[in-house]
C-alpha cells in the first residue's frame, strides 16, 4: 500500500522548491509578445524571422522584463506596445506565479509598406 496522502497540503518548506531559469521566463515573455504581434496591426509588414527578444531580471519572487520587438508602419505604437506589456505581463505571472512589476518595451525597428516608387526616382544625377 501507498503512504497516506494528508488532508491539508504541505507548508512550502516541507514540500521542497522551485526555480525557473531566467531563459525560460524569457522564452514566455517573448512567445507571449508575439502572440499580440502577430495580429497588431501592419504585422505583415514585420519579417517573419523579427522575432520578439525578451531578457529578465529576477529577484526573490518578482521578474523585471525588457522587451526588443518590431513593428509594422504606420502603427499606434503606444497601444500596440500597451497590449504587449499587459498581455506579456498576466501570461508569465499565470505560468510562473511570480510577480511581474515591470515590463520595459523598446521597439528596435520599424517596417513601412514599399512605396513603390523606384529606386533613383527623386534623386539628381
Amino acid at each position: 500500500m501507498g503512504a497516506a496522502v494528508p488532508a491539508q497540503p504541505l507548508p512550502a518548506a516541507e514540500r521542497g522548491s522551485l526555480r525557473i531559469a531566467d531563459r525560460v521566463i524569457a522564452k514566455i515573455a517573448a512567445q507571449a509578445a508575439g502572440e499580440v504581434l502577430g495580429d497588431a496591426p501592419g504585422a505583415d509588414l514585420v519579417p517573419r524571422d523579427a522575432t520578439p527578444h525578451a531578457t529578465v531580471s529576477v529577484r526573490k519572487n518578482s521578474a523585471r522584463l525588457r522587451l526588443t520587438l518590431e513593428l509594422g508602419y504606420p502603427t499606434d505604437i503606444g497601444a500596440v506596445c500597451g497590449r504587449v506589456r499587459r498581455h506579456v505581463t498576466a501570461k508569465v505571472e499565470a505560468l510562473t506565479g511570480m510577480d511581474v512589476p515591470e515590463v520595459a518595451v523598446e521597439v528596435e525597428r520599424l517596417h513601412a509598406a514599399a512605396s513603390g516608387r523606384r529606386k533613383d526616382e527623386g534623386r539628381v544625377q
